[in-house]
């Protein structure tokens, strides 16, 4: 996603919860004064040595489930500013970023002042570079102890989450632009609509009763993988966030990012379609929240019996998505026509090796957004996914998102021609 314009301390200090009107737009299209134009990341995918948390149990059972450990990540740990200096050189003016929740408490109640102290240096890094802190709370991981209880099922843990964001708003919340509690929560919808769900259950149960086994804790569930019965508890967790960010003074927004494709009706009937929209959206956007946070990448058939694989000769990126650069503007309209709060693209990009074809696809995208507010939509930014080639889940590092590429042995970061094209349109506010 993108990010950065120079903010000022003062800027970053007074956020409000109550998000402003939006402005009237400079030029027909172009993003408004205020807009935010960033780039993304998130903790566990590029801090590296993340050993506290519960995806770090998975990843060492050594099980298919992972094409490659996540190890060292892109090392951002230890190299933030450098990448926080190119994000904001490159023109932008916001950046999104995880605060791994197993770093600051890595065992229930015992909280780690250092890694308070790293991250608010953090924050403060983004500020000093003219960038505004766009900070997600739990991006899938949660601590080892958390998935150890039966993650969010165990009302315990929605209480030591609400406590967890009261203590990063008392640390850091003045640093803070806007935040996201959870990261895509409504994914395993999504997937269960894919059809895959049901084809992988019993292997994730196998996964997750062996992590269990491994940890001599039998009610392991990491949320990651726990799917729906999981959606009472962050539902309930996410309001009890909030009211604890209110409660610990914080004053910025606080929202919800959500996993959208841009689905269409497959053979005229949108019965399916509709359905499975309300499934994937209805009770996150009824949620507390000052924002809702629009995650695409693709656009997706859906029939009778769930979504459709792509018609024979689609081009297809690196996770095997139909390439689809307007499906962040369809998803963007789906969302507006269901929720009066301000919207953000929160994570919008594509996984190639031929950056000829993220150029193109972020020219697609960009259009939509331009239409977006010519229309009059309350969009307030476009975060672009992602600004390095990072570990990709599952799918280890061979998926290539980023627009800078690093080095596997030395780090070294490697901007594409996409990060300057992208960086240019921010700094416009538009296509030229």
């Amino acid at each position: 996603m993108d990010r950065r314009t120079l903010m000022g301390m003062i800027g970053v200090g007074v956020a409000s919860a109550a998000l402003p009107a939006a402005a009237a737009l400079s030029k027909p299209g172009r993003a408004p004064r205020g807009f935010l134009w960033g780039t993304a990341g998130a903790a566990y995918q590029v801090e590296g040595g993340n050993v506290a948390s519960d995806l770090w149990v998975l990843e060492q059972l050594k099980t298919p489930l992972f094409a490659e450990p996540s190890g060292d990540a892109c090392d951002v740990y230890h190299r933030y500013e450098e990448d926080l200096a190119l994000v904001a050189r490159l023109g932008f003016n916001c950046h999104r970023l995880g605060i791994e929740w197993s770093r600051i408490e890595p065992e229930r109640g015992q909280v780690s002042e250092a890694e308070l102290a790293y991250y608010r240096r953090l924050l403060q890094a983004c500020v000093r570079h003219g960038l505004k802190p766009v900070v997600t709370f739990s991006h899938f991981t949660v601590p080892r102890w958390v998935a150890a209880s039966g993650g969010f099922k165990d009302p315990a843990n929605v209480e030591a989450f609400a406590a967890h964001c009261a203590r990063l708003t008392r640390a850091m919340g003045e640093l803070i632009h806007l935040a996201a509690t959870f990261n895509e929560p409504n994914l395993s919808t999504v997937v269960r609509w894919s059809g895959l769900g049901e084809k992988i259950r019993p292997f994730i149960e196998s996964i997750q009763k062996a992590a269990g086994a491994s940890q001599n804790a039998p009610n392991w569930s990491s949320p990651m993988l726990g799917g729906e019965s999981h959606f009472d508890g962050i539902v309930a967790a996410h309001s009890r966030a909030i009211e604890a960010i209110r409660e610990a003074g914080g004053r910025f927004p606080v929202g919800l990012t959500l996993a959208l494709p841009s689905d269409t009706a497959a053979g005229g009937d949108d019965g399916p379609l509709k359905r499975k929209q309300a499934e994937m959206m209805d009770r996150w956007l009824a949620a507390p929240g000052d924002f809702i946070g629009v995650q695409t990448y693709t656009s997706t058939p859906v029939g009778p019996e769930g979504d459709l694989p792509p018609p024979p000769g689609t081009e297809l990126t690196q996770m095997g998505y139909p390439f689809t650069p307007d499906a962040v503007e369809g998803a963007v309209r789906m969302v507006a026509a269901r929720t009066s709060k301000p919207i953000y693209i929160t994570e919008n990009g594509v996984a190639t090796e031929d950056d000829s074809r993220r150029i193109a696809y972020i020219d697609g995208a960009i259009a939509g957004v331009q239409r977006l507010l010519a229309d009059g939509i309350d969009l307030r930014g476009y975060i672009h996914w992602s600004l390095l080639d990072n570990w990709e889940w599952m799918h280890g590092y061979k998926p290539k998102f980023g627009l800078v590429a690093v080095d596997r042995k030395s780090f070294r970061r490697t901007p594409k021609p996409s990060a300057a094209h992208l960086g240019a349109i921010a700094r416009r506010g538009g296509l030229a």
